[in-house]
């Protein structure tokens, strides 16, 4: 993987895996780097990880379009949905396919756009001690076997890397704007997981 060289070390704790994190940029992961993202503060905690879910156009799977989305690439042209977003550039700093595939496009010692006005823990602003997970899927579908794999094992590696503590929903950060991952997430599926690594589901989730 050729490694991109802008990302910064903001808020970063001392990796003791350095074969798999290397700047903030997961390696098994597939690196489509974004321009979307800025610093984040002094002495940010990433003690957070929000879950989302995307698809484009809604509902259609395996296309470029999320990752052209990212990348300020996408035809807003191609499709009469685009139209109705056209221009947004947010980014996420991982997306995991409904084949378990995982692309990340912003480094997690950076501020992605994902979260938009958001309030959690009693902190406001999520981008900026958090790291923002796309599913590949529709606001209250079901997801694949695949995804749930690819995000323990995501969610195993971040939390040795940072000290993660939370993991909530878009829905939970910014309720009554956002409803994703939504009912169809299935938060049973990262009990194990989650105690595991002593990480706080959302209250109204926990198994």
């Amino acid at each position: 993987m050729t490694t991109p060289a802008r990302p910064s070390d903001a808020g970063a704790r001392a990796c003791p895996s350095p074969a798999l994190w290397h700047q903030g940029w997961y390696t098994p992961a597939q690196a489509q780097p974004s321009p979307n993202f800025g610093p984040r503060p002094a002495q940010a905690c990433i003690d957070l990880l929000v879950l989302h879910s995307i698809s484009l156009p809604p509902g259609v799977y395996g296309g470029p379009e999320v990752g052209h989305l990212f990348c300020n690439q996408l035809d807003w042209d191609a499709h009469p949905y685009f139209q109705t977003i056209r221009g947004l550039q947010v980014s996420a700093h991982f997306f995991i396919r409904r084949d378990g595939s995982l692309w990340q496009f912003v480094s997690c010692d950076d501020r992605a756009w994902h979260a938009g006005a958001s309030s959690y823990r009693g902190r406001d602003n999520c981008n900026d001690d958090s790291i923002g997970v796309e599913l590949e899927g529709l606001e209250g579908d079901t997801f694949t076997p695949a995804q749930y794999r690819s995000l323990v094992e995501l969610l195993a590696a971040v939390a040795k890397h940072y000290p993660l503590a939370d993991v909530a929903g878009h829905e939970h950060i910014a309720p009554g704007r956002k409803a994703d991952p939504g009912p169809g997430f299935e938060w049973n599926a990262l009990g194990p997981c989650l105690a595991a690594l002593s990480i706080r589901a959302p209250d109204s989730q926990k198994t």
